[in-house]
């Protein structure tokens, strides 16, 4: 495994540790297979840099790594700077922060804290697996209501229905919403490339469960997979599964693929699909993450479009009707049924 960031029991602490001294834990029952490295952290909560880009500016991932094993994961590199790999390593040895609750409670006492909105789900899944054996992300909605501290989360997991109790007690007294990340509802795509999630229509009924208790709830088409999830009728699908659960907004983000991420995928990509092997090199083939301007303004102007004509929420849909983009149209960019073999 290589040595870590900071030690474990059996290690001596040095000064570049960052976390005091924790301990493994090998999963057992329906948790075998993964690895669960307990740390105690000096922070539980984290400023993002810079001016707010996303309607938030402080963060709390009580988890690092993430059992959900989506191979496009932007987080993977995290795993790279703690001293393990990307690939087997992130998806399986799972760094829980256990102190995360204690912490936060005493970070957002009255007298030090001014009650900004704090984002879950930004970095791996508040509600993966282990959340099921900490319950850490529970504790902390707990703390949450303690303070009347509005709270969002992203989540792939169905898991956060266990705590509708403790949602409906903070939308009562501020702001809270579950956003939940869908790509696709195509179940051959999901399988492929989400092996660790919920089925995503699971998801969708979530959506609609949340809504009905009153918290607020929306879906995040995200990432939708260039030549894998984004055809016509995948497109389609997933924005009426949302429309139809009553989703409050929903949003999309195309594939991103930053450095170390992308090798990965693309290591995926041919394995799995070398035929769409050209694409990704046409479509990605910038210096940055984002894919290429214009199949992000095609996959946009789609789903506005479909967003329209299935009487999405209003403030995620234009106006008016407007005649849609055509997707790129070269043998790069054609879309191909995904080879489970």
């Amino acid at each position: 495994m290589g040595g870590l960031r900071w030690p474990l029991a059996s290690n001596e602490i040095n000064e570049q540790e960052l976390f005091p001294q924790g301990l493994r834990v090998v999963g057992k029952g329906e948790y075998r297979g993964l690895e669960f490295l307990e740390v105690d952290a000096k922070t539980s909560i984290n400023k993002v840099p810079g001016p707010p880009r996303f309607g938030f500016q402080y963060t709390i991932n009580a988890y690092r790594g993430c059992s959900n094993a989506c191979g496009y994961c932007f987080a993977r590199p995290t795993h790279e700077y703690l001293g393990l790999n990307i690939g087997d390593d992130f998806d399986t040895k799972i760094v829980v922060k256990r102190n995360a609750v204690e912490r936060a409670r005493a970070e957002t006492s009255p007298v030090k804290w001014g009650g900004d909105l704090i984002a879950m789900g930004t970095n791996t899944d508040p509600y993966q697996a282990a959340e099921g054996k900490y319950r850490l992300t529970r504790g902390l909605l707990e703390v949450m209501v303690e303070r009347s501290n509005p709270v969002s989360i992203l989540t792939k997991s169905t898991l956060v229905l266990r705590d509708i109790d403790v949602l409906e007690d903070l939308t009562k007294l501020t702001k809270a919403r579950v956003d939940f990340s869908v790509g696709t509802v195509d179940e051959a795509v999901w399988k492929a490339t989400e092996p660790g999630t919920p089925h995503p229509m699971r998801r969708i009924e979530a959506v609609a469960k949340l809504n009905a208790a009153g918290v607020r709830s929306g879906v995040l088409m995200g990432p939708v997979l260039p030549g894998i999830s984004d055809s016509p009728e995948q497109l389609h699908a997933t924005v009426k599964a949302a429309v139809d659960a009553g989703a409050v907004s929903v949003g999309h983000v195309p594939l991103h693929l930053g450095p170390g991420v992308k090798d990965h995928f693309i290591d995926w990509i041919a394995s799995h699909r070398p035929d769409l092997l050209p694409m990704y090199e046409d479509i990605y083939s910038g210096s940055g993450k984002q894919a290429a301007t214009n199949y992000r303004a095609w996959l946009g102007r789609t789903i506005s479009d479909l967003l329209w004509e299935l009487g999405g929420p209003e403030p995620m849909r234009p106006k008016a009707p407007k005649p849609s983009h055509p997707k790129p149209t070269s043998p790069k960019t054609r879309q191909m049924a995904l080879d489970l073999g």
